[in-house]
């Protein structure tokens, strides 16, 4: 007879069965009716929004907790014969009913929202008005008006309006600060004195209130861009150009335009001018948005003033130019494009460094006549020093430091020039400065 240590010696010694397991009956099943599951719960969704959503949405969530206490009353009342959870329960219902004489009814109105101007800068008066004029043939009881401005929500309080009447409304909407502020739509609001049911009809669609970053006017003298419309000159030898350099001999293939003629009559042979390569004035402004570079949220925004003022004074004297950000390039084509798209700036940590924007802009925009670099005053030397190294040889390269309060300045670090910013209404001086 054989003991239980040696059987289980025997067992740990049989082959065991190598393979997959079969799988669970449930997961077959599973995987057969997939395909099938997921359209018919698609149509299930589309049914309840189409079907049951124009009444779901119309209680609230207190309305909800309501019904739900009911339901739990009336079963308390009625599984143990609890007269105070019944007559609870009653109560509640009733409210429930009594709620929706508030919200029955249709309001035939045509309202208008009017913005004075979709597109101001940081501090300036934004003003907006909303019309609502009674469509209906009758007169239309007095009711409410949301406008949702941002996080934040208008209410108006909309009178009595015989047929044809119109009511107006002036609001005025705060631009402390940038950004793309969404206005509307606007709706009217139907609800129970509770709040248990609210209803809630759209009349208009939304609009973007742009609040562009500051900027302050550069004039031509402290833009310190490349003035010469032809560009400037480089070390690259060019056969076709319009800076001139010295003659050579004739090569075949030359262009004959280009031959001087008064130096082969007198040498006896062809003589051809060879130029000097001309670089077009292209700007090429790199923006950091990396929170990480910058000491307080106010730098940051001092930042993307400097280099909205910058690309605008490119765009007035019809210059190229180029910005980019962590995130990619911006739209250059108008200055309303360009600020547009510096209001959508955001901040924030991120893993690309100042020296990655560099190396992102020097690929993307390889014929830039003239880089800056803007970027907070945490940057280090080293890493402006590290930036400067992907700039291309021959460009006049720029870092703008940006803190508030920094006492201006301008420093040197290799073929680098850098620029400290301490307010926007420095900008030109300190650019002039630094003007080649």
């Amino acid at each position: 007879m054989s003991t239980p240590t040696q059987e289980r010696r025997r067992a740990s010694a049989r082959p065991r069965r190598s393979g997959p397991r079969p799988s669970p009956l449930w997961r077959e099943a599973a995987r057969l009716a997939a395909p099938y599951a997921a359209p018919a719960w698609r149509r299930a969704s589309a049914w309840r929004r189409t079907t049951l959503g124009p009444v779901t949405e119309v209680v609230s969530p207190l309305g909800w907790l309501l019904a739900a206490v009911v339901l739990v009353l009336a079963a308390l009342g009625g599984a143990f014969g609890w007269q105070e959870a019944r007559i609870a329960a009653l109560m509640g219902a009733l409210l429930l009913v009594g709620a929706v004489a508030f919200v029955l009814g249709r309001s035939v109105y045509e309202v208008r929202l009017d913005l004075n101007r979709t597109r101001v800068a940081v501090g300036d008066r934004a003003v907006g008005g909303m019309e609502v004029r009674n469509a209906a043939p009758k007169a239309l009881a007095p009711s409410s008006m949301e406008l949702p401005v941002g996080a934040a929500t208008a209410h108006f309080h909309v009178p009595r309006l015989g047929p044809g009447a119109v009511h107006e409304d002036l609001f005025t909407i705060p631009t402390q600060r940038r950004a793309v502020i969404p206005v509307g739509p606007v709706r009217s609001i139907r609800q129970d004195p509770f709040g248990l049911l609210r209803r809630q009809v759209r009349w208009t669609d939304t609009r973007d209130l742009f609040v562009h970053p500051r900027t302050t006017a550069l004039d031509g003298s402290s833009s310190g861009f490349i003035r010469d419309l032809e560009g400037l000159p480089t070390r690259d030898l060019s056969s076709s150009d319009v800076s001139f350099h010295a003659l050579r001999d004739y090569v075949a293939g030359d262009d004959r335009r280009h031959i001087h003629w008064k130096s082969t009559a007198r040498t006896g042979e062809l003589m051809v001018r060879q130029f000097e390569e001309t670089r077009r004035s292209h700007l090429a402004v790199s923006l950091s948005t990396n929170t990480q570079e910058f000491a307080a949220e106010s730098d940051f925004e001092l930042a993307v003033s400097a280099a909205a003022s910058i690309g605008l004074q490119a765009v007035r004297e019809q210059r190229n130019l180029s910005v980019m950000t962590q995130d990619g390039p911006l739209r250059t084509e108008t200055g309303r494009n360009l600020l547009d798209d510096m209001t959508r700036i955001e901040g924030r940590a991120r893993r690309a460094t100042l020296v990655d924007l560099a190396r992102a802009t020097a690929d993307a925009v390889p014929n830039a006549s003239v880089f800056f670099l803007v970027t907070g005053s945490v940057a280090t030397p080293s890493q402006l020093r590290a930036a400067s190294v992907h700039v291309p040889v021959g460009v006049r390269a720029f870092a703008l430091r940006c803190a508030q309060g920094l006492q201006p300045g301008r420093a040197s670090i290799g073929d680098l020039t850098v620029i400290s910013l301490g307010s926007l209404d420095d900008l030109g001086l300190v650019l002039r400065k630094a003007a080649p």
